[in-house]
């Protein structure tokens, strides 16, 4: 009896697609990921290979060879927040045209929990970290990312003596910009409700609302400065307390539009107009503040924007070993709606 042994096809390497493509290897490997520099022409001519020759890409040894997982961590405090979730939509978007795979964990504004899913992700082999701080953020996660071995971008909310990279909004010029709207119209008795006091966000967002009220020459009466969680809940019950005071105030700025949602609801629970009674404007300008009753005056912050700007710091660090640390303040823009005509 004869027993034929069919003989094993060899497999096909990424040195035989660049041989077929007349490429360089480097260059048939970059079409592989995806890389934007690539012309169309050079990517159509390697693709067609790759199908002619039968070439199946093996991620597992590529990995192996590059050291690299091609996942970058990401953590946010809610992913229920609006602003969240358009910040997310930008970095994720951004990282899988560059062939990377998003790993999210969400912290609730925990520190603890921040500070175990740094952890957690670098001993999944993260490739890098883009992280929206948690508010009361301490020495210790401090600490514990200036010690870490790959790239961090921080992002919306910004960490003294943290040595990387961070992209946000200039809260100061949007929270000017909005109460000075207010005191235009002729408020002089302007609310500041929400936002926790210890972050960055809520102390930029005070040095603007102080700036616009010196420049007006009109003073601040701290008895309307009231912080609370930066939710719909959170504007409910601050908006109720300020209301109790004495001389309410005439207009209010509140820290996000989140916050703005829930004191139009308490508003309306007091069978106040907002727009008529008194004028609003929040902060973000997340898509359901212009189809909301009413329309919500807000200040446009940009949150996909800032997710792709972050998404691609942290590409070119670890695709060009970009050393350079940098700090991009994107500006604001006052959106003028029902809520303060």
């Amino acid at each position: 009896m004869v027993i034929f042994l069919k003989q094993k096809k060899r497999r096909i390497t990424l040195q035989d697609v660049a041989k077929h493509a007349g490429v360089s290897t480097s260059t048939a490997s970059l079409v592989i990921r995806n890389h934007p520099r690539i012309s169309d022409a050079t990517k159509k001519k390697v693709l067609n290979s790759i199908e002619e020759l039968g070439y199946v890409y093996d991620r597992v040894a590529a990995k192996l060879r590059s050291q690299s997982s091609k996942i970058i961590g990401v953590i946010v405090t809610d992913i229920s927040n609006k602003f969240i979730s358009e910040f997310l939509i930008g970095v994720q978007q951004t990282l899988e045209k560059m062939d990377y795979t998003v790993l999210l964990g969400t912290t609730f504004d925990s520190v603890s929990k921040q500070e175990r899913l740094i952890s957690t992700m670098v001993e999944h082999r993260v490739d890098g970290l883009i992280i929206n701080a948690a508010s009361k953020t301490n020495k210790s996660t401090i600490s514990q990312l200036n010690h870490l071995e790959l790239p961090v971008v921080l992002a919306n909310r910004e960490v003294e003596h943290v040595n990387c990279d961070y992209v946000g909004i200039d809260y100061i010029k949007g929270t000017y910009l909005a109460v000075s709207h207010l005191l235009k119209k002729g408020h002089t008795r302007i609310a500041f409700l929400g936002g926790i006091k210890m972050s960055s966000t809520w102390k930029d967002r005070m040095k603007g609302f102080q700036e616009a009220h010196d420049n007006a020459e009109v003073a601040v009466d701290k008895s309307l400065v009231i912080d609370g969680l930066p939710t719909s809940e959170g504007g409910v019950q601050t908006v109720l307390e300020v209301l109790k005071n004495p001389n309410p105030p005439t207009a209010i700025f509140c820290f996000s539009d989140l916050v703005a949602f829930g004191v139009l609801q308490g508003l309306s629970m007091q069978g106040i107009i907002p727009g008529q009674d008194i004028d609003i404007v929040g902060f973000d300008n997340i898509p359901e503040a212009e189809i909301y009753h009413p329309p919500l005056t807000t200040v446009s912050s940009f949150p996909r924007t800032i997710g792709i700007k972050a998404a691609t710091i942290l590409y070119n660090k670890l695709d060009q070993d970009d050393s350079i640390q940098q700090r991009i303040i994107l500006n604001p823009e006052l959106v003028i709606r029902e809520t303060s005509t």
